[in-house]
């Protein structure tokens, strides 16, 4: 079965970092691209950044700067290194995973496996 979990969430100061884990299981990262989507109270859950099979990754603009992702395929996780966290940045981050082909990008939608949820609160 396809399975992805997340750790690495609590509680962080304005401006510090934390790097959140997500384990996968069940399949092999030379077929799927994961990708993190967050999800504040009262908002819908947005697209964070992704990395594809061959590592290539994305971020959307309002992280670019501040948030890496990147894998260990040894260890069948991959990380998002989050810098410079701002209060806004408060929510419950998700990994996910998704089948496909892709080399050039790695795609922002159409995730099918979703873990649980670790929350993030940036707060002093």
């Amino acid at each position: 079965e396809e399975q992805v979990e997340e750790s690495g969430g609590g509680l962080v100061q304005p401006g510090g970092s934390v790097t959140l884990s997500c384990r996968t299981s069940g399949f092999t990262r030379d077929e799927y691209s994961i990708g993190w989507f967050r999800q504040a109270p009262g908002q819908e859950r947005e697209s964070v950044a992704c990395i594809n099979k061959v590592d290539r990754t994305a971020t959307v603009d309002s992280v670019k700067g501040r948030f890496t992702v990147s894998g260990d395929n040894a260890k069948n996780t991959v990380f998002l290194r989050m810098n410079s966290l701002k209060p806004e940045d408060t929510a419950v981050y998700y990994c996910a995973a998704r089948k496909g082909n892709y080399v050039y990008t790695c795609p922002l939608t159409g995730y099918t496996v979703w873990g649980q949820g670790t929350q993030v609160t940036v707060s002093s």
